[in-house]
């Protein structure tokens, strides 16, 4: 009986700018190294379902695309799978034609099929030369009349090395729209709830999802695969460890889904991401990529590592995304040829065995930030991998027009990060985590940020004062960063009210040829501005003229650490762009916070070696299955 690994399929949203990241109806050539198209013929009416699609006459479409093409080194790399067929069903005069691509992207042809009428072509294929990388696809080229494309997919023989269904865990605070949406996907997706046991939908906030008016019939199209549990913000790594300890009171289920609220789901991925956890050879975390929920052909998370020496997340290649599939499509870009090896996956959506959360524990009682990257690098030293697989991905709202570095998240990006990397960071004294820590104390500080700052204090005290500290002030951190903020008039958001604010210097506006002299400042130049701007916000005082009325305005983008330092105060726009925040020079306060810093991070360093053994000693009991349950006991 063949087992279907993955489905082509067409969107769900008849939105044309989907189109490229599911169908390639277009001519490329190359010119100095840059895909270029030569046609477009992108036509969303030729979609005619789910599965099927119009080929017009003469023309070209190709299945070479993020969604359709088969990601075939990941499967020879991870899975025993070996032979995979492609069924392609057609009616109409056409040519299909198989292709394969090595790691670097260089295109090979495998096959070629002539088909008319009713037809269904077999093509058998072999995972055996793919280990650097390469995918698998197909184009379907029509004759003198107009094809129709009824479906196709990617099946083996062979059997799964595991049977057992997902629990999905979704955990919501006050986006009871988006968690509808997502129910509503899931309930017209049945080839996806063959697979998937229960639903948990983890309500922390006040807006309920269950008082929605489309609760009551979504409710009833999942009938009891679907259980809503309500308990107070635990933030995601209290909603996700809720969801990973019902998945273990289910013996059908072998993974947890776990997902954000914020996100538009393509059904298909998780499909996916089950059929390829059961297939993994060992216990492996399957990771989805994610899009930009309000830009959606562009990819922000490809493949995600924490690199050791300064204990820091980030994408591989990073410099190359966010990734435009509508200016270059998959076929295009070598770089999305390359197996990419991950260390973690983001938690907007990621299935976890049930075998690792036995092994290696529930969620670390984080809140938010670095919970799903400690827990991965947690699995990894305890031999479960992280594959963060192509084809499997969501769309949720990106970094674009957020700084969660200067809110209330500013506690726990400081906080979870070098928690983690006392858990986890195999440098001496964590490398050169808290040398980056330190800078960016100073750089908050040199741009007139205080309220940041005061939060980072805030958490390597909390850091030294122990691991109790966490599950303790589980319910209570992030209410108390957020009260702080009253403390500091630049984190108030000055909306237009039809008077524009303005500044006494006008906007500074930067280009290419209208750069400071001191724009971004690297090697010798940076330490001589580093330390002479230090020195310079030591002695002098602002002027009152500056205090009582800001000097210039920057954009958002334009306030960068290297130019806010040379004003007393400025006006910058917010990051989502609603409204303007007022950064004023206080000496005071700039002194003490500097003095403040020197004196944390220098115990920080000298405690570094007691404190990495005190948190890896107490790693087992924070992340256990009978404290989370406690927790959740107390907290309900």
């Amino acid at each position: 009986m063949p087992h279907v690994l993955q489905n082509v399929v067409f969107p769900h949203d008849r939105d044309p700018d989907l189109l490229p990241l599911y169908a390639d109806p277009e001519t490329w050539s190359v010119i100095d190294d840059e895909p270029v198209r030569v046609s477009n013929r992108a036509h969303i009416g030729n979609i005619l379902g789910r599965h099927s699609a119009r080929i017009v006459a003469g023309r070209r479409v190709s299945l070479g695309t993020y969604f359709n093409a088969f990601p075939a080194s990941y499967w020879q790399h991870w899975t025993p799978v070996r032979d995979v067929t492609l069924t392609v069903r057609t009616d109409g005069p056409c040519t299909i034609l198989v292709y394969r691509s090595t790691g670097s992207g260089v295109r090979q042809r495998v096959e070629t099929r002539e088909a008319d009428g009713t037809a269904t072509s077999h093509f058998e294929l072999k995972l055996d030369q793919f280990s650097d990388g390469g995918w698998i696809w197909f184009d379907i080229v029509a004759d003198d009349k107009d094809a129709i494309f009824q479906g196709a997919e990617w099946t083996t023989e062979q059997e799964p090395v595991r049977t057992g269904k997902a629990s999905i865990g979704i955990t919501t605070y006050n986006k009871p729209d988006y968690c509808i949406w997502t129910l509503m996907t899931l309930a017209d997706a049945p080839d996806v709830l063959e697979l998937v046991d229960r639903i948990f939908l983890i309500d922390q906030g006040d807006r309920r999802v269950e008082a929605q008016p489309e609760f009551g019939d979504v409710s009833a199209a999942l009938g009891e695969t679907l259980q809503v549990i309500t308990q107070p913000n635990l933030g995601g790594s209290g909603g996700f460890a809720r969801a990973m300890a019902e998945t273990l009171e289910r013996p059908e289920s072998d993974f947890v889904q776990l997902m954000d609220d914020d996100v538009r789901l393509e059904p298909e991925s998780v499909r996916r991401s089950i059929v390829f956890g059961r297939y993994a050879s060992t216990p492996t975390i399957v990771g989805a990529h994610m899009f930009d929920l309000l830009d959606r052909p562009k990819l922000h998370a490809w493949a995600e590592v924490v690199d050791d020496e300064p204990f820091m997340w980030r994408a591989l290649y990073q410099k190359k995304l966010p990734h435009d599939f509508s200016v270059s499509n998959l076929r295009q870009t070598p770089m999305l040829h390359m197996r990419l090896d991950a260390d973690y996956n983001g938690w907007w959506m990621c299935l976890i065995p049930t075998e690792v959360i036995k092994a290696v524990g529930l969620a670390l009682p984080a809140f938010i930030k670095w919970d799903d990257a400690e827990y991965c690098l947690r699995a990894r030293d305890a031999g479960f991998p992280t594959v963060s697989v192509p084809g499997v991905a969501l769309w949720h709202v990106s970094w674009v027009g957020k700084d969660d570095t200067i809110d209330w998240q500013a506690y726990f990006h400081a906080r979870n990060r070098i928690v983690a990397g006392l858990l986890h960071s195999p440098m001496p004294g964590g490398g050169k985590l808290l040398r980056h820590s330190r800078r960016v104390d100073l750089k908050h500080l040199m741009m007139m940020q205080y309220y940041p700052v005061a939060l980072r204090h805030r958490a390597l005290r909390d850091i030294l004062s122990g691991p109790d500290h966490m599950r303790a002030n589980l319910a209570t951190a992030m209410p108390e960063a957020r009260a702080l903020s009253a403390d500091f008039s630049e984190t108030f958001v000055h909306k237009d009210s039809g008077v524009p604010l303005r500044s006494r210097r006008g906007r500074q506006v930067f280009t290419r040829r209208n750069l400071h002299d001191l724009d971004n400042p690297t090697g010798l130049r940076l330490r001589w501005f580093t330390i002479t701007t230090l020195v310079s916000h030591w002695i002098h005082a602002p002027r009152p003229e500056n205090v009582a009325h800001p000097e210039v305005e920057f954009g958002k983008y334009d306030a960068q650490w290297w130019r806010l330092p040379l004003y007393d105060s400025a006006l910058v726009s917010a990051a989502d762009g609603s409204g303007k925040n007022i950064y004023v020079r206080d000496r005071a306060q700039y002194r003490r916070m500097l003095m403040d810093s020197v004196r944390l991070h220098r115990r920080l360093r000298r405690e570094w070696p007691s404190l990495s053994q005190r948190y890896r000693r107490a790693q087992a009991e924070l992340t256990s299955l009978e404290a989370w349950r406690k927790t959740f006991g107390e907290s309900a």
